[in-house]
């Protein structure tokens, strides 16, 4: 069955950075377009950023310029760089199947930015 495992989140002070990761097993990983999604603390879902099987990007307005997603089919890994984050980063962040249509989720990672 399908797999998503997120792992790389923690506490960071603002402008700092993480780099998740999401393990995918159980499908065809280079085939499947790939996103991000979040949910802040009393929040709804938001999508951060998505990449499909041929590489190409898109980002929220809200973190573009500051994340970067990536992905090796090889490792069958979908990545996360943030850079310079900010308190209303805080959220758990979500590897999920898919772009406009969304498949199987990952359990989640928490991303706590503060001082």
């Amino acid at each position: 069955q399908v797999q998503l495992v997120e792992s790389g989140g923690g506490l960071v002070q603002p402008g700092g950075s993480l780099r998740l990761s999401c393990a995918a097993s159980g499908f065809t990983f280079s085939s499947y377009a790939m996103s991000w999604v979040r949910q802040a603390p009393g929040k709804g879902l938001e999508w951060v950023s998505g990449i499909n099987k041929s590489g190409v990007t898109s980002y929220a307005d809200f973190v573009k310029g500051r994340f970067t997603i990536s992905r090796d089919n090889a490792k069958n890994t979908l990545y996360l760089q943030m850079n310079s984050l900010k308190p209303e980063d805080t959220a758990v962040y979500y590897c999920v199947q898919g772009w406009s249509n969304f498949g199987s989720w990952g359990q989640g990672t928490q991303v706590t930015v503060s001082s």
